[in-house]
């Protein structure tokens, strides 16, 4: 199992995220020694967003066509209203995120990225919250809403808002932490 000292995760951003979803979780990781990558469908800055008003702009690591689910233990989603939207329309992200429910890893959404997890078809059936305009899209696509901060189901953690962050972190933290040296492949993740 590895600890999260020695883990990669990947965050898939883009123009709109709220900065405290990404940011938070990135410090929160970077603190515990984890290796954290921004990858974004584009390499130039994106532009974030605190609560729909211009927030800080931050330069991804890489392009979501450099990256491959093989190369990483996780998935973090910040939410914000443009990001997820903007998202779940490009292929190369949907296909990243079923990559990694296909290799069973852990895959973390907050506020309005749980669209992504609908998007790639993994909601049906699990325990998910999100942003409560978002939460009629989830129950729609089969899920079971709860309004708690931080949600685990299988691999999957879901979460409401930027005043999670923290206990959203530690959820995931926790998957990767039990995480079994050799994945399985989940059969209901769609192709």
């Amino acid at each position: 199992m590895p600890r999260i000292s020695e883990s990669r995760i990947l965050i898939i951003a883009t123009d709109g995220f709220e900065q405290h979803e990404l940011l938070g979780p990135r410090d929160l990781l970077l603190e515990r020694g984890a290796e954290v990558v921004l990858a974004s469908p584009k390499p130039e800055e994106i532009q974030g967003e605190v609560h729909s008003q211009p927030g800080k702009s931050i330069r991804p690591d890489t392009t979501v066509d450099q990256v491959s689910a093989d190369d990483f233990d996780a998935l973090v989603l910040p939410g914000g209203v443009r990001n997820p939207d903007q998202l779940r329309m490009n292929e190369q992200v949907v296909n990243l995120i079923r990559d990694f429910a296909r290799q069973d890893k852990p895959i973390a959404a907050i506020c309005h990225a749980p669209w992504l997890l609908i998007e790639a078809g993994l909601v049906r059936d699990r325990r998910v919250t999100s942003w409560p305009s978002v939460r009629t899209d989830l129950r729609n696509a089969g899920g079971n809403v709860v309004d708690e901060p931080a949600v685990t189901d299988g691999k999957i953690v879901t979460s409401r808002n930027p005043n999670d962050v923290e206990a959203f972190t530690n959820a995931l933290v926790d998957l990767v932490e039990d995480a079994p040296a050799v994945t399985e492949i989940r059969d209901h993740v769609p192709a």
